[in-house]
């Protein structure tokens, strides 16, 4: 017992010795859950989205060629699981069955991977024209999926869990009207874009990136402004809900706004707002225990070239 005690002491010590990257790096060596705070991903992956679970693990969806990359929590160590058709992986969710769900961004489609081997399980044309599927959300029944061209949702009922045949197209009407279109410049062309269940799971809310504007979305696909008693969201992104505090990333603005919402969403107020200095154009949020995970995506201000490192970074949930 005593030379155990010694030698955890003595490892203990030379952890304290150490910086960050050469425990993180000890960690991967060793198989040690070090939960890093700082997970990085491979040069010019360019990542946009984040899952995670079940378990300590995240995949991470790159908007370079669509690959989704999965990443070890506890160690910070990582490989690509899917190779990309080419095209690009954004928002991503993934389920109990073992299944991640990957919005194809300007290749207008979607494809459900198999968590475990990166296998496609199904692939789905959800658009013909100009378009930019953004973001999804998995509820009970369904994976719903915006578009920040095209006024409409993407719904993929999941009756039973069962993949369908093809989905089903869900035009927006009501409040939420877009903005600009596929030409316009920077993100004024960008519309719907964040996607997460409302408190009673009655609804959905979505966040529009150029307006700033949030809004409740019937399953119908009629749609009501979320009152913000003066607030707004520009450049708006991803959302992730947790009972009823909502977080929104506003990418260009290196923020994470946090909301709380009345149990229909359709009332909300920003309570804080939350930097940190290893923001570089966050792009939305994934939720671990105590921490938020959000990636970085940073090439409006670089300019995406293949040799850029990537990361994606934990901070506290707020």
């Amino acid at each position: 017992m005593r030379r155990r005690t010694i030698s955890a002491v003595l490892v203990f010590g030379l952890a304290a010795a150490m910086s960050a990257p050469a425990q993180a790096a000890v960690g991967r060596r060793a198989g040690a859950a070090v939960y890093p705070t700082t997970i990085r991903l491979p040069n010019g992956f360019q990542p946009e989205g984040i899952a995670i679970g079940p378990g300590p693990v995240a995949y991470v969806g790159s908007m370079a060629d669509g690959s989704v990359y999965r990443a070890d929590l506890r160690t910070g160590a990582g490989a690509v699981l899917s190779r990309g058709p080419g095209t690009q992986a954004l928002g991503l969710k993934t389920d109990a069955r073992g299944r991640v769900f990957v919005a194809g961004g300007a290749g207008g489609d979607a494809r459900v991977l198999d968590a475990r081997t990166g296998r496609v399980l199904a692939s789905y044309r959800l658009a013909t024209g100009p378009s930019f599927v953004n973001d999804v959300v998995l509820t009970q029944g369904a994976a719903w999926f915006t578009d920040s061209t095209n006024p409409v949702l993407y719904k993929l009922p999941l009756d039973g869990g069962r993949l369908p045949s093809v989905a089903v197209r869900i035009p927006l009407t009501g409040d939420l009207v877009y903005q600009g279109g596929p030409d316009s410049p920077g993100s004024a062309g960008f519309n719907a874009n964040g996607i997460t269940p409302t408190p009673d799971g009655r609804g959905l809310i979505v966040v529009q990136s150029n307006t700033g504007g949030l809004f409740r979305v019937d399953p119908t696909g009629r749609t009501r402004r979320v009152n913000l008693h003066g607030e707004s969201l520009p450049e708006g992104d991803g959302l992730l809900l947790r009972g009823r505090t909502l977080y929104a990333v506003q990418n260009r603005l290196d923020t994470v706004a946090v909301l709380r919402l009345d149990a229909a969403g359709t009332d909300g107020r920003v309570v804080r707002r939350v930097k940190d200095a290893r923001f570089a154009l966050p792009t939305t949020v994934a939720a671990f225990g105590s921490r938020l995970y959000l990636p970085n995506i940073q090439f409006f201000a670089t300019g995406p070239t293949p040799g850029i490192s990537y990361n994606a970074v934990a901070i506290p949930r707020p």
